[in-house]
């Protein structure tokens, strides 16, 4: 019970974190944008509607970037479970096989662009594994 309540505390510092980055970042632009006079104290009638149309603007485009990542991430969440899956079997078969000749198998079948994956994995417990968790 403990170790979730601090799981939970955890991503709750992570949201609020990611939550004042944006906030710092927009403040920063916008005060770049429409603030061009640091004479006064309050802001003049122009630099107060740039700021609200600034923010508004950035605040807008930011829930529908939102929405969209929302929407598009469980295909994505799917797509990595079942390329993972994929792997996995073909792992199996090839272990369940000619032992080898599967690295020779692996190494062979994904091209230039798997080379590099082997390499990378293969200090996480063979090459494998590291095939199988490369696309994740």
């Amino acid at each position: 019970m403990e170790l979730h309540g601090e799981q939970q505390q955890q991503q709750q510092l992570r949201s609020l974190r990611d939550f004042l980055l944006v906030y710092n970042r927009m403040t920063e632009l916008c005060f770049q944008r429409c603030v061009s006079n640091l004479n006064y104290r309050v802001l003049t009638r122009p630099e107060e509607m740039c700021l609200d149309s600034c923010a508004g603007k950035l605040v807008h485009s930011n829930h529908r970037l939102m929405s969209a990542y929302v929407a598009l991430m469980p295909s994505i969440v799917q797509r990595r479970v079942s390329d993972y899956e994929a792997s996995a079997a073909q792992a199996a078969a090839n272990s369940a096989g000619e032992l080898p000749e599967a690295p020779t198998a692996l190494a062979g079948a994904g091209g230039p662009d798997a080379q590099p994956d082997l390499q990378v994995a293969s200090g996480s417990g063979g090459a494998t594994e590291g095939a199988s968790g490369a696309g994740t």
